[in-house]
């Protein structure tokens, strides 16, 4: 039985992206992401037999959802305390409209009999990964930029991804669009 490592996202804009980019502070054991990988995750789901990922693309499609605006802004880190593993950038202050699509596409993943993630879902967009990385060096970066801006997108599709992880980073796929109705 084959299996794709499936995720839900929303894309950014190419203007954005490059300017996310462009922020890589170039500290050790900071590695900053690709700008085409950087997205706004709604939904992981890991690997996923081929009849559930079609019964998840039907039950995604039914997804109904009105055109929106979001900010990016605000640099920060996970843990919020102690030497970071992620750094990211945040989505604004719980943007209702985002939270109710995130909502439907839990519900779309129950229903297509995948486990939902029941942990608390903080939207962000995952900036760099970090390893062995000088905590005062991090943290002073983080401190400069935690007010940053990026601008603001609207939001009018997402996205159904399969991933593929390889040395140099994992390669998207993208087998699935809805958009806003």
């Amino acid at each position: 039985m084959t299996t794709k490592r499936l995720f839900v996202a929303i894309d950014l804009p190419d203007t954005i992206r490059q300017f996310l980019r462009q922020l890589d502070p170039q500290l050790s054991g900071v590695r900053w992401g690709h700008a085409r990988q950087m997205h706004l995750t709604l939904g992981f789901f890991g690997d996923v037999p081929g009849e559930i990922q079609a019964h998840l693309q039907e039950t995604l499609s039914a997804i109904r959802f009105a055109a929106f605006v979001l900010p990016v802004q605000g640099m920060g880190a996970f843990p919020p305390k102690g030497p970071p593993r992620i750094v990211w950038i945040g989505v604004g202050a719980g943007h209702p409209h985002l939270f109710q699509v995130h909502k439907r596409v839990q519900e779309a993943a129950l229903a297509a009999h995948l486990e939902p993630d029941l942990r608390p879902w903080h939207p962000h967009i995952t900036l760099a990964r970090c390893r062995d990385v000088s905590q005062s060096a991090a943290r002073k970066f983080l401190v400069q930029n935690a007010d940053l801006d990026a601008g603001m997108f609207r939001i009018e599709e997402f996205s159904l991804y399969s991933s593929q992880p390889t040395p140099a980073g994992s390669t998207y796929t993208r087998e699935l669009s809805v958009h806003c109705r």
